[in-house]
């Protein structure tokens, strides 16, 4: 198999790292009150607008789930026929869907990035090779560090947790004839522009974009997501699909969600987020002295740092009030690694003195 300095290839069994644990985990383990930079589900959503939306559709839910208004608003969003599209129960059904149904002999999987792909094939049986992108290359993708006999690859964009952005262009370099190349863009509509985006794109052979609406307007409870493939990819995963895998409030979130009005206030959230996460960076970088280090540029709603001791201070933060995800459980990282979500000003300023405090603690 081809490497390259750029990246590392392996192929067969890996441990070491636990692919089912997310960010909910680091909230939830021991019941305490925590501000949370743990989840990247972006603060203060639902708006009310859309709660009161999804309330209204309660009314309809002795009938079966309709998809069609939906199905066509998504389409239109990105300027596609409804062939090309297809809902899900959140982006995590999409990675289940595409490890069962398709045809795959070779799959790989881009990393450091979101780990329930990885799981899904292998849940499916599937032996997963993995590109390991490195720290030194500011974890960007060399598409020659793929190799050629791979018959599905798996990346990220932006790549969680890297809050790396690949330009397009370079993405695209990994598309052949009989390869399907997944592109999980569950965080690009936190990017000013969707710059980089291969959503709605139909010239790309063998591309299967994946999107969630759960991020940007806090719906993770509601799941709900979305894939754009060539008719018939959507066919091969339809199929494999339970009948109604959608119910009537995730639908009409899904129609709310892609409307003019809503994609306005997605992108006026983009931008915001860009500034608090400069402000986060900006403060982040103010403990060089103690070893921390951010990787950048960020470009998704969280950052990855690497820092001594990140299990301590993990710890530390918890006991001052602060969740964070740690980043050990995503292969091509370990132990030094901690992933931030990005937050209001306000919430930032309180994080880093808290951190501040807990980098003084371990160096007790």
């Amino acid at each position: 198999m081809p490497t390259d300095h750029a990246a590392e290839h392996t192929t067969g069994p890996t441990t070491g790292h636990d692919l089912r644990h997310h960010g909910d985990s680091e909230v939830r383990d021991d019941g305490a009150e925590l501000i949370d930079l743990a989840v990247n589900v972006r603060a203060d959503t639902p708006p009310s607008w859309l709660r009161e939306h999804i309330a209204g559709s309660l009314g309809s839910l002795a009938a079966y789930p309709d998809g069609r208004a939906a199905r066509a608003a998504v389409a239109a969003r990105h300027g596609l026929p409804v062939q090309r599209v297809l809902l899900t129960a959140g982006a995590a059904e999409a990675f289940v869907l595409l490890a069962r149904a398709l045809k795959i002999r070779q799959p790989v999987v881009v990393h450091p990035q979101f780990t329930e792909p990885e799981a899904a094939l292998r849940d499916a049986g599937h032996t997963v090779g993995r590109v390991l992108l490195r720290e030194e290359d500011g974890f960007r993708l060399d598409p020659a560090a793929v190799p050629e006999d791979a018959d599905l690859v798996v990346i990220g964009n932006p790549t969680n947790p890297t809050s790396v952005l690949h330009p397009a262009e370079t993405i695209r370099r990994l598309a052949r004839v009989g390869r399907t190349l997944v592109v999980d863009e569950a965080f690009m509509d936190a990017v000013p522009g969707e710059r980089e985006a291969l959503a709605g794109r139909t010239d790309v052979p063998g591309l299967v974009v994946l999107r969630s609406l759960t991020k940007t307007w806090g719906l993770a409870g509601l799941r709900i997501g979305y894939v754009l493939a060539a008719p018939e990819t959507i066919e091969e995963l339809e199929r494999a699909q339970p009948l109604w895998p959608v119910s009537t409030p995730a639908l009409a979130a899904a129609e709310a969600c892609v409307a003019p009005r809503a994609l306005a206030e997605a992108a006026h959230a983009a931008h915001r987020v860009a500034a608090d996460r400069a402000h986060l960076v900006a403060g982040l970088e103010e403990f060089a002295a103690d070893g921390v280090r951010v990787v950048g540029p960020a470009d998704g709603p969280f950052v990855l740092i690497r820092l001594p001791r990140a299990a301590a201070v993990r710890r530390h933060l918890r006991n001052l009030g602060f969740a964070v995800r740690r980043g050990d459980t995503f292969p091509g990282l370990d132990e030094e690694w901690l992933r931030l979500a990005v937050r209001d000003r306000a919430t930032v300023n309180r994080f880093l003195q808290a951190l501040d405090q807990a980098l003084a603690l371990t160096r007790a």
